[in-house]
Parts: C-alpha cells; structure tokens; sequence
C-alpha cells in the first residue's frame, strides 16, 4: 500500500503546554497530538507543524503534515482523533496533499492576532493581556505603518536563535478596537521567534507615549534586541490563519 501525506488543521489554547514543538521532559502541543494519532493508527507518528508557537501561544489555525501507509476517511478519523486528545487541541480536518507538500516550506503567508483588553474580563484571563492604562491606538497604527517598509526584523528577534537571516516581508500590521477589545493584526511570510510578541511590547509604549514614532523607526533600523521594549505576555498571541497554494492538495 502506498504512503500518503496528510495535512491536519488544528487548533489549540496553549496555556498548559510548553510551546508547540516536542521537548524532552515538557508537554508540548505536538507530542499530544503524535501520542493520539500513534494510539488511533497503531504504529509511531511524527508530524511536522507549519511553524513553532511558543509557550503559552495559542492557535485558531496551525496546519501540520504526516505520513501514514493506508487511506484515511476524514469523518471517522475526525470523531476519533478528537476523543484521543486533550480539550483544549483540536483538530478540524484531515486532507491529502502531493507528496512533496510540507506543512512548514509549502506555507506562503502566516497571520497572528494579538488581544489586549482594556478591562478586568474573567472570562479572557488566559487569552489576553489586560492593560491598565490608556492607550493610543493612532500612534500605535502610525508606528506599526512602519513596518510594512521594512524587512530586517533583528530588533525584534530572540537574541539566541537559529535562523540563517532575519528577513520577512510583513503585508500588514494594524490594530482596531472593538469595544473593550484591542486587536493587533499582523501578516507575513515568516515570522522570527519571539518577533510578535516583541513588536506588540514596543508599540504599547509608543500607545503609551514612552516611545515616539521616530524612536519606533530607529529601533527597526538598530538591528539591536536591546533598543525595543520587552515582549508582551504570550497568553494574547494567537497564530490564526496559514496559507498554502491550492496545488498542493489532491
């Protein structure tokens, strides 16, 4: 029988787990999802994610891909995986892809969403920052403008990572409010680790007039960790949406 390449689209709240990638003595979203799917199709499974949420990062939509010698039918799978996993994964669909398809390489665009409430909400403890003071959202949009215009993102990195550049091509960034909600939206081909909770830190203090917008610009063109603010809570990140060519999926 020939092996076949599936795609998952899951989500999950991330504040029990250790990030999305397998560590040795953490829980991790990826090791509960490999301990279901090798216990439903009875031989070990690794999957390879669209990309790594960090600790207590949460997703409405992250993808990732598996190899599996057999045909799967989605309905059954669904209801079954599902009642293998924790309440707080889930996993949504399962599709055929080509065999050269890769939940990570394959991806073009990846989008987060950051919420911020203005107000004490118990209802969003675990899925939002609560900020106490006023903020601006004009200057924080004018700041964020910037980085459209922009392409090295070391200011905004990890200082610590792997990674070979730290180019990215964000195609957009804004926030809006919605009554006591404030969202920030932001779009791109890659993101660096760490790189959105780092913008979100450094544009509150330009919400708060900490910073200006000019500062805002200089910080993006240090290429220096240390000149951008600290990072915001990981509790209101969200990854919400991977895009794939269509031509990937049989």
């Amino acid at each position: 029988m020939d092996i076949k390449r599936y795609f998952l689209e899951i989500a999950y709240k991330g504040t029990n787990y250790h990030g999305w990638q397998t560590q040795k003595n953490a829980v991790s979203v990826q090791g509960a999802i490999e301990n279901a799917l090798s216990i439903l199709l009875k031989t070990p499974i690794i999957i390879m994610g669209s990309g790594r949420t960090d600790t207590g990062v949460h997703a409405t939509q992250q993808f990732a891909h598996f190899d599996f010698e057999g045909e799967l039918n989605q309905f059954g799978f669904l209801k079954k995986i599902n009642s293998l996993l924790p309440k707080d994964i889930a996993v949504y669909s399962l599709r055929e892809v080509k065999h050269e398809a890769h939940a990570r390489f394959s991806a073009t665009i990846r989008s987060y969403v950051y919420k911020i409430t203005t107000r004490k909400t118990p209802f969003e403890e675990e899925l939002s920052w609560h900020y106490f003071r006023e903020l601006e959202i004009q200057k924080m949009n004018e700041a964020a403008r910037l980085l459209l215009d922009h392409e090295d993102f070391q200011c905004f990195s990890r200082v610590k990572t792997d990674v070979n550049h730290f180019g990215c091509k964000i195609k957009e960034a804004y926030w809006e409010q919605i009554d006591h909600e404030l969202l920030f939206h932001i779009t791109s081909n890659r993101f660096l680790r760490g790189m959105v909770r780092a913008i979100v830190g450094t544009l509150t203090d330009v919400g708060e007039g900490k910073l200006s917008t000019a500062k805002f610009k200089s910080i993006l063109e240090s290429k220096n960790r240390d000149q951008a603010s600290s990072s915001a809570p990981a509790r209101g990140l969200f990854l919400c949406k991977v895009h794939y060519p269509q031509d990937i999926f049989i």
